[in-house]
């Protein structure tokens, strides 16, 4: 049977846990900390703070957690296994630092495909049951509420359909509060997710189980994590268990945001806690991915750049009337934004609300439309791509305005590259140089730069050429240069697009160039970045 508004969806986050099992992730305990507070102002009703007594980081976590990390709406929970087989759950030193974590709620993993009891654990059906009712019991006449995750539990029910709902059973007689379906391996699909959950709540019920809870854990290996998820909450699972950004080792753990977005918008049921909800999606995952230093997919649900994002003329005039024609939902309810992205499929209004998106109204100006319309196309045509570069499309509808700002003039710039002999540095790399020379307020300069290759040398010289008369320059830092060979028949012939992504510490901003030599295509965009990051802090031009 369906949810309804009356029985919210409880959020558990496992961010810190499964997110930190993933490839390039390696989260500090001020880390934890940090993430923790975020996934707290969300308003998620469960956060996992990871392992303790098994690892070491996890353990000092939660015993940081207990004066360091004050929480308004969320509850934490420790992660652990069953007593050992062969012991008593009161004298195993795992389960006692599951108490000693101070974590209010205890979630237990255990076996629940037979095959993983004979031969992971080499122990009988009946002892695997065993440890989870003695378990369960200890802990919750320690005052702990008890989740158990049985893992591999869709596998297992397909192997032996009987035996994983006897783990259930044992776990909700022993006093634990819910049963966590674990599609562990990531295999499953949702039709299948949802048969399984039907039968789960049927079997608890008649075994006189009714206030058990269910909830879902999946993977995606398969790429339905969510999908599965939300299958299961259609048939009666009301914790959903996943990571922030869709973190996890392998493919990921079911995105969380995502889920929060489908169950609350979608299926109009409750799953946060707290005034902010929706409203904290967006900033959540930035503010994730900002502390784990894995920037999240643009094309996130709900929440990444390209999200709400439109190209072609034809979306662009129709939103122009009604933004709701194209979009599924108002982004400002996740706390997202429209983006309009100009390309050669620009029409005048696709150019009109991408101007508006960047406080310029071109509305009273067909004739000056007309001609930045004209010149997108012109310049998509040699290679430019104004998508992915909102600051030189900026730059671009000013320069036909006559309204961009001159901070400089350039008078030639070059570059040297040598190697070999006593060129080569003590790492082997050639030696790069460049000069440029141009003109401020502050006359003629002529400044050389060295860097690590030749587009870094030429930013140490433009940046030195320019920082006694815009300061500001200090703050500026590359964080990411792509390069894209245009025509790839041509070889080393062939026409270069580069792509320059800089910060100032508060706000970034993507320029584009294109040329026959990278080194001419990196020069243009990194002029058009000085330009636009000067231009937007209101620097005033001295030349």
């Amino acid at each position: 049977m369906a949810n309804t508004l009356d029985n919210p969806v409880e959020i558990y986050d496992t961010t810190l846990r499964d997110g930190a099992q993933m490839e390039g992730i390696s989260l500090s305990i001020k880390d934890k900390l940090q993430i923790a507070g975020a996934l707290d102002d969300l308003g998620v009703w469960f956060i996992e703070g990871g392992w303790p007594g098994a690892i070491p980081k996890d353990t000092e976590f939660f015993a940081m957690a207990q004066t360091q990390l004050s929480l308004k709406n969320a509850t934490l929970a420790a992660f652990g296994s069953t007593r050992k087989v062969g012991t008593k759950a009161d004298a195993d030193p795992q389960v006692k630092a599951l108490l000693d974590s101070g974590a209010p709620v205890v979630t237990l993993v255990a076996k629940s495909d037979l095959r993983h009891v004979e031969q992971a654990l080499k122990t009988t059906a009946e002892e695997n049951l065993q440890m989870v009712s003695d378990t369960v019991e200890f802990l919750t006449k320690q005052g702990r509420r008890v989740f158990l995750d049985p893992e591999h539990y869709f596998d297992g029910i397909n192997f032996d359909p009987k035996y994983g709902l006897e783990v259930l059973k044992a776990a909700g007689e022993a006093g634990a509060e819910t049963v966590v379906l674990c599609d562990t391996n990531g295999g499953s699909l949702p039709h299948s997710i949802h048969e399984r959950v039907l039968e789960a709540r049927a079997f608890l019920d008649e075994a006189g189980l009714k206030g058990l809870k269910i909830g879902i854990h999946t993977h995606n290996d398969t790429g339905c994590a969510v999908a599965n998820a939300l299958a299961a909450v259609r048939a009666g699972a009301v914790q959903v268990q996943g990571c922030v950004n869709g973190y996890g080792e392998r493919t990921g753990n079911a995105d969380l945001l995502t889920l929060i977005g489908n169950i609350e918008i979608k299926l109009g049921q409750k799953s946060l806690l707290g005034e902010n909800g929706l409203a904290e999606l967006t900033r959540t995952s930035h503010r994730v991915a900002e502390i784990t230093n894995l920037k999240p997919s643009r094309r996130l649900p709900y929440v990444g750049d390209s999200s709400f994002a439109h190209k072609a003329g034809l979306h662009a005039s129709a939103i122009r009337v009604d933004p709701n024609l194209y979009q599924h939902i108002d982004p400002s309810i996740v706390g997202n934004d429209i983006r309009m992205l100009v390309s050669e499929m620009a029409g005048r209004a696709s150019v009109e609300l991408k101007a508006k998106e960047m406080g310029i109204d071109l509305s009273g100006t067909p004739f000056l439309t007309g001609r930045v319309v004209e010149a997108v196309k012109e310049k998509e045509a040699h290679g430019y791509v104004f998508d992915a570069a909102d600051a030189s499309f900026e730059l671009l509808v000013r320069s036909q305005g006559g309204d961009l700002p001159s901070y400089f003039e350039v008078e030639t710039w070059r570059t040297l590259v040598q190697a070999g002999g006593t060129c080569e540095t003590n790492k082997g790399q050639a030696l790069a140089e460049a000069t440029v020379k141009l003109h401020t307020a502050a006359g003629r300069r002529v400044v050389t730069g060295e860097g690590n290759g030749p587009v870094n040398a030429l930013d140490h010289a433009l940046r030195g050429a320019l920082m006694d008369v815009y300061p500001a320059l200090a703050d500026f830092q590359l964080t990411d240069y792509k390069v894209r060979i245009l025509d790839t028949t041509s070889g080393t012939d062939a026409v270069t697009r580069v792509l320059i992504t800089t910060t100032n510490g508060e706000r970034e901003w993507t320029t584009v160039g294109v040329g026959e030599d990278i080194i001419e295509a990196s020069w243009e965009a990194m002029v058009e970045s000085v330009t636009w990051g000067l231009m937007k802090l209101g620097v005033r031009p001295a030349v």
